[in-house]
């Protein structure tokens, strides 16, 4: 049941819309159509539609908080599905928030080090560079001359979160509930994942940690440079960053004017995606225009850590293995993986669901980025889920949500980008890394140093296993029924003659390893060792020490 608190909200979000001249969005509902006229006969539906319907929703997501910030952050990388006044407009929302008072921010530093700001800092400017939904930024110089931004969280910003998570919650109880589409898309654990993602980012001390995280994965690379974080100066409050200075990535006048290559620099910015997902499993998941700069040599400059994604190993492969499938046109292999890993009932015909996936991607290779209609995809997608009841992957919409963001802004910096060839020879050398002979060198080196402090037990191990199998001390206990079961079944037969054969073939087998030209016993820790070993000690265990009775 809705608290008074969410009802409180619910008529809040309603009078800021009608404020804004957004009433057509409420008017719009089955309950308030047989009153709509009365729209004509306010005075603010009048006084509002003389301000831009652009600035009008831009100012209306600024008023409702952090979250309806986010989500107008997130539409503005998408021109292909808005139109350009409203998509340039919203792009405000990603550092240009109206900021909280001078002395507000002052009071929030000042209070987190328990000293004036003039003992940290040699220089702080009270002006902020940038401001966002959640914190605002401050250039400053520290005392020991580093030219560093300071990340200052927006007082009282929990209560605001938790009032409109709790709405969140409260709608998506209701669309699983009553909407005939809630069971597949999952809406209460799609809003648990965000809520996890907004109190994460509330933690200034671990977005310090995940940059610091970043920083190392890409050290030495000329991908990606990520600032150095301070950490002495870092409250969960406050942190304190290398100031970064480069041209913002949305502004392509002076990308070009500084001679940077758009097509190169779009094509790594795809390879720096697949690189965070599939090498490091861990990815900056707020990859928006304002979070990206370019230095003047073409290299990208990355901020705001708050939001980061990983994957489990299983979810990794299965989109590695996905994405590379689909690179081939390999659609009977997508349609496979899809009901492997249960994204689609089990029951799923793979040769109807081969069919429907290769309408919708079809049309869309070997096609630059300007010519895919985004909406037209998105659109045939959605049909194609609600056919096969293919439900949300909730530990995966951090994925598509920087899958979105990494799309639209390689439209905006090199429309003819074909993202599928520059895509798959990543995956492809990325999918040799896993399997195969690379990949069990690279288990093998892994597990070394385990294998190493083992290794001196092997032979105390052997010593005491062959004393008690001398002494017909050593038992082994089945688990299995199917085994158990077997086991009585062979004792109505000649079991002492199989286990006789079993074990001959085993001590043959380890005399044949140990008599191999150039192995000998004293290959400590080589593979014949461990063979003879453990052949040796099967074979015996066979032979002698197993009681069918």
């Amino acid at each position: 049941m809705i608290t008074p608190g969410q009802l409180l909200r619910l008529l809040h979000i309603a009078w800021v819309l009608v404020r804004n001249g957004l009433d057509e969005v409420i008017l719009a509902t089955h309950l308030f159509r047989p009153v709509r006229f009365l729209r004509w006969f306010a005075p603010w539906h009048h006084l509002s539609r003389r301000t831009p319907r652009a600035v009008r929703i831009r100012r209306t997501l600024e008023e409702l908080g952090p979250i309806f910030v986010k989500f107008g952050q997130i539409l503005s990388t998408r021109k292909d599905l808005l139109p350009d006044d409203i998509a340039d407009e919203l792009a405000r929302l990603q550092d240009r928030v109206p900021p909280v008072p001078n002395a507000v921010a002052l009071g929030v530093v000042e209070k987190a080090y328990g000293r004036p700001v003039g003992e940290i800092f040699a220089k702080f400017e009270e002006t902020p560079l940038a401001s966002a939904s959640i914190a605002q930024v401050h250039a400053a110089t520290l005392n020991s001359g580093e030219d560093v931004v300071v990340k200052v969280l927006r007082p009282g910003i929990d209560p605001v979160i938790r009032r409109d998570v709790s709405l969140l919650h409260y709608i998506a109880g209701l669309a699983e509930r009553y909407w005939s589409e809630g069971r597949r898309l999952r809406p209460r654990e799609v809003v648990a994942e965000f809520e996890k993602t907004l109190w994460d980012e509330l933690d200034l001390l671990r977005e310090a940690a995940n940059a610091s995280q970043l920083r190392r994965n890409f050290e030495g690379s000329d991908l990606l440079h990520v600032p150095e974080v301070y950490w002495p100066y870092c409250r969960r409050n406050v942190m304190v960053m290398e100031r970064i200075y480069g041209i913002p990535v949305s502004d392509l006048e002076t990308l070009k004017a500084a001679g940077i290559d758009l097509k190169s620099l779009s094509e790594r910015g795809v390879e720096i995606f697949f690189t965070q997902v599939f090498r490091h499993n861990f990815f900056h998941a707020d990859m928006h225009p304002g979070n990206i700069f370019v230095s003047p040599e073409g290299q990208y400059m990355a901020v705001d850590f708050g939001i980061m994604g990983t994957l489990s190993p299983v979810d990794q492969r299965y989109l590695a293995e996905n994405f590379l499938a689909f690179f081939r046109r390999d659609y009977y292999r997508v349609a496979q993986l899809h009901v492997e890993s249960e994204w689609v009932p089990k029951g799923t015909r793979v040769d109807e669901f081969e069919a429907a996936i290769r309408s919708v991607c079809e049309p869309i290779f070997e096609r630059p980025l300007k010519e895919i209609s985004f909406g037209q995809l998105l659109l045939r997608l959605f049909q194609t889920a609600r056919r096969f009841d293919m439900e949300i992957q909730p530990q995966l919409v951090l994925l598509q949500k920087t899958l979105l963001n990494i799309e639209g802004l390689g439209r905006q910096l090199y429309p003819e980008l074909d993202l599928w060839q520059t895509a798959k020879p990543f995956l492809e050398r990325w999918m040799s890394e896993q399997v195969g002979a690379r990949a069990f060198v690279g288990r093998m080196k892994r597990s070394l140093p385990e294998w190493s402090e083992r290794l001196p037990e092997i032979p105390e191990l052997v010593h005491r296993t062959l004393k008690q199998a001398s002494e017909g001390k050593l038992q082994v206990q089945w688990e299995s029924k199917e085994l158990e079961k077997l086991r009585r079944q062979m004792r109505r037969s000649s079991q002492r003659t199989i286990y006789a054969i079993l074990g001959s073939g085993f001590l043959v087998s380890a005399s044949l390893i140990y008599g191999l030209d150039g192995y000998t016993p004293a290959m400590l820790g080589g593979a014949p060792l461990l063979t003879w070993i453990f052949g040796a000690i099967a074979g015996a265990f066979f032979m002698f020490a197993w009681d069918p009775h």
